[in-house]
């Protein structure tokens, strides 16, 4: 205890709330409330979604104002709430009443703290971790004067509320991002982009071409099964991503013959045939950079010379492009497919490849100061983040408001629960019945 402030206590989560642990049957609840795992977003203090009981079939936990709602599933992902309604809950969220003198709100806060994330990261194995009431209730935390509980929550919750709001400003730029860089491709393959700069040069007006027309071929690519590890990567509709070619999760194949009939070139154009029906579709253009080869799901393009190959993938993966690929796709819900004698039928501007080089430079100019703005952006959530943990810090420090000695201080507090607790009537244990 010693360095603590004035008036604080060392207590356990196990000292300061009690589980409610009795579960009903909705159906004898149907008109409440009802929140689900999915409903609360990770660390945050937020719902998603207000579900009714009705709607559910296994057994809920009840929870009343002034209740701490702790999801034991998935730790990591530190989902707690403190719901200003009385409800249920999804049985495999914890329900911890406060004690008297105790503010909710406070314990909220520590469960939001690195610390306490650190602390159940030891439960954090398998595809589906889970912590126990036994677990999280052995957490220490430092505890202030019911007064100061509530000074810190106020000061806490004023100063998270600016950094939440930045924070949404933050997570938008993602979609501005795939917005400008639409409206980017749009101006490229619309003429708008280089308009001007044809015609200082005197460059002849594009024509229109049907992509069959402006290729050397069309190839289909391996349909053996590949290997998690070997000689050379085999391509595969995961390894295209937002117009580029992603090198990570790659599988290989050893195969001389599958190697030399399906080695890729710099300047092939790789089509995803078959995919989701919003995937489908999807270009990236090889760079030459290492060997490869591609997988049965990818179209291979060689283009001729009035085609430059980046300029396809740029066009192709332009809001132009893409609602070409959906209007022709065919398959079900889950699958669309896109063959080579459709992606033939493919119609667009095609200028000279002058100006077309001079496309895919603006293009990649752009989206390079656009891709500059992502990193910065990540940079500052990731401050954002930091800054509320130093709050949080500071706060259980002592340090984040002003303190005042006519507060009862925490450990007469303390006493009070503990006399409480020990001269509350005990459960009845069953005897064993003997053999």
């Amino acid at each position: 205890m010693n360095g603590l402030p004035r008036g604080w206590v060392e207590a356990l989560v196990g000292d300061l709330v009690s589980l409610k642990s009795k579960k009903v049957d909705p159906r004898s609840v149907p008109d409440r409330p009802f929140i689900g795992l999915n409903d609360i977003e990770p660390h945050t203090s937020k719902l998603s979604y207000i579900g009714r009981a009705s709607d559910v079939k296994s057994s809920v936990v009840c929870f009343e104002v002034g209740d701490i709602l702790y999801s034991r599933l998935r730790p990591y992902l530190n989902k707690v709430i403190c719901p200003n309604f009385t409800g249920v809950a999804s049985s495999e969220i914890l329900v911890l009443e406060p004690k008297y003198g105790v503010y909710s709100d406070f314990i909220r806060i520590n469960i939001m703290t690195k610390s306490f994330l650190n602390f159940v990261s030891v439960h954090n194995k398998g595809d589906r971790p889970r912590v126990n009431y036994k677990d999280i209730a052995k957490f220490c935390l430092f505890l202030p004067p019911l007064p100061e509980q509530q000074r810190i929550v106020v000061k806490i919750n004023s100063l998270t509320d600016k950094s939440r709001r930045a924070r949404n400003h933050l997570d938008r730029i993602s979609f501005l991002v795939k917005k400008y860089k639409e409206a980017v491709l749009s101006a490229a393959f619309s003429g708008h982009l280089t308009d001007k700069w044809r015609k200082i040069r005197g460059l002849p007006v594009s024509c229109g071409v049907r992509l069959g027309d402006v290729v050397e071929r069309f190839s289909y690519g391996s349909s053996a099964k590949s290997l998690p590890e070997g000689r050379v990567p085999v391509l595969r509709m995961g390894n295209i991503q937002d117009g580029e070619l992603d090198w990570e999760k790659l599988v290989f194949t050893d195969d001389p013959i599958e190697i030399k009939k399906y080695r890729l070139k710099k300047g092939d154009v790789l089509f995803n045939r078959t995919n989701s029906p919003v995937l489908v579709g999807k270009t990236a253009c090889f760079d030459g950079g290492r060997e490869a080869i591609y997988a049965g799901y990818i179209i291979k393009i060689q283009c001729k010379e009035e085609l430059f190959p980046e300029f396809l993938s740029y066009c192709l993966n332009s809001p132009y492009g893409r609602a070409y690929s959906w209007r022709v796709k065919t398959g079900s819900v889950n699958q669309a497919n896109i063959n080579a004698k459709k992606l033939a039928e493919f119609y667009f501007e095609l200028p000279s490849v002058e100006e077309q080089k001079e496309i895919v430079r603006r293009i990649k100019s752009a989206f390079a100061w656009i891709d500059h703005i992502v990193v910065t952006t990540t940079s500052v959530s990731k401050l954002v983040e930091q800054l509320d943990q130093a709050v949080l810090s500071k706060a259980f420090r002592g340090e984040l408001v002003p303190q005042d000695p006519n507060d009862e201080p925490a450990s007469i507090l303390l006493e009070r629960i503990r006399a409480e607790r020990a001269a509350a009537p005990q459960p009845k244990r069953g005897r064993r019945k003997k053999a």
